[in-house]
């Protein structure tokens, strides 16, 4: 009976050594993540419109610390379309907040909640190829939070400012601790494929 592998055990072993490499890009993105979720809960509910900048700066930051390892990456000659989606992605959504900072309070939480489901949705994908010893399971958390949250906003609204505000800077604070955690578990695994290929029997 022949077994078909749906996964290639050379190009997963190549991704998780390229995030575990990375880590602190990993961890720099978490600190971003609770940098907002702090400056979030500290601003007050009239002040939605630097809210929706401060969103666009963070979406930046995320969408570009995402390219930067799609290219890292890429020079490895590996495929890391998923993360290039998210970084531009994010790069996207927060050139749209920066030029149309006076958009409704309804538009922004439906840019924001596409931004979750999407982001969520490619996280998990990502997810899927990283080996449960380099941190799978934050990832997929940290993907559901996501979708999750996306679902909720937009099931509500039409809700207050100030609880916009809070949940924004909820699930910021959530998801950077969730990023940072991982980020240390890469590192446990950082240089371990330059190791293997060292020791490998000639």
């Amino acid at each position: 009976m022949v077994m078909f592998q749906t996964f290639d055990p050379e190009l997963m072993a190549a991704r998780n050594a390229v995030l575990a490499d990375n880590w602190w890009l990993v961890a720099l993105r978490g600190l971003f993540a609770i940098l907002f979720g702090v400056i979030a809960f500290a601003m007050p509910a009239a002040a939605m419109l630097g809210l929706v900048l401060v969103f666009a700066a963070y979406s930046i930051v995320d969408g570009t610390s995402n390219i930067v390892l799609a290219v890292r990456g890429a020079r490895r000659h590996e495929r890391w379309g998923l993360l290039l989606l998210n970084g531009v992605l994010g790069i996207s959504i927060g050139v749209l907040a920066a030029i149309l900072p006076g958009i409704t309070v309804l538009a922004f939480v439906c840019i924001v909640a596409a931004w979750l489901l999407l982001s969520g949705g490619l996280m998990l994908g990502t997810a899927i190829g990283l080996e449960i010893s380099h941190g799978r399971w934050w990832l997929v958390f940290c993907g559901t939070v996501s979708m999750l949250y996306g679902v909720l906003l937009l099931l509500s609204p039409l809700i207050g400012a100030l609880v916009l505000t809070w949940w924004i800077g909820a699930y910021s604070l959530v998801f950077g601790v969730t990023l940072i955690v991982l980020a240390f578990r890469l590192r446990r695994h950082r240089g371990e494929r330059l190791s293997r290929a060292v020791t490998a029997p000639i």
